[in-house]
């Protein structure tokens, strides 16, 4: 009998690194179309994941993502980024009325640290399912101007990367406030796993007075 050749689904440290970090650059252009933070104007559409994302195409935008996930998808291979923060503030008054919240779990990690050798392995999982996972997510990215307050004025934007305390820093980055909101709502989003790296979404925005 004729021996067959298979693929293996599990995936591998670097490959969970750059699904993470395009689930994070898909997720914050569309949330800056969402929010109006850039004009649509600025924006195109693709299709990912069996959807319509909105890409901007502003170029400065453009370049300071595209130098931010790649420090990000470092950090993720190196299992020490533990989580991303997207903060939107009014332009003049520098208050901020929006926090995406995105929290990483290097499942990996866990794993190690768990003594119960009667613990079941987790199945791997192919990078299909792991973008439907994805998938999810941001469509409740997208529904959530059903719910958030109404952006009336200019806004701005900001990325804080929380990463271990041994973490060495590029000189790009400099170290920042938490930005929390006071009296603030919180709305958690769904998960999704690659089985290596666990991503948690939240939204948290300034409440009714």
């Amino acid at each position: 009998m004729a021996a067959t050749k298979q693929e293996s689904k599990a995936i591998t440290l670097k490959g969970s690194a750059e699904l993470v970090t395009e689930y994070f650059g898909f997720a914050i252009n569309n949330i800056l179309y969402q929010r109006g933070i850039y004009s649509a104007g600025s924006f195109k559409r693709e299709q990912h994941y069996d959807l319509t994302l909105f890409i901007c195409e502003d170029k400065d935008l453009q370049e300071y993502l595209s130098t931010v996930l790649k420090q990000l998808k470092d950090w993720l291979e190196q299992s020490t980024l533990q989580r991303l923060v997207m903060v939107i503030t009014e332009v003049n008054t520098e208050e901020v009325l929006e926090r995406w919240q995105f929290d990483i779990q290097c499942e990996n990690a866990e794993k190690e640290a768990t003594t119960d050798k009667k613990q079941p392995a987790k199945k791997p999982k192919g990078k299909k399912d792991i973008q439907r996972e994805i998938r999810d997510v941001i469509r409740q990215i997208t529904a959530s101007v059903t719910f958030l307050p109404l952006l009336e004025r200019k806004c701005a934007f900001d990325l804080l990367a929380y990463t271990n305390l041994d973490q060495d820093i590029p000189d790009s980055w400099e170290e920042s406030q938490a930005r929390i909101i006071a009296k603030s709502e919180e709305v958690r989003l769904r998960s999704f796993s690659t089985t290596i790296h666990k991503v948690d979404t939240m939204v948290s925005y300034k409440a009714d007075e």
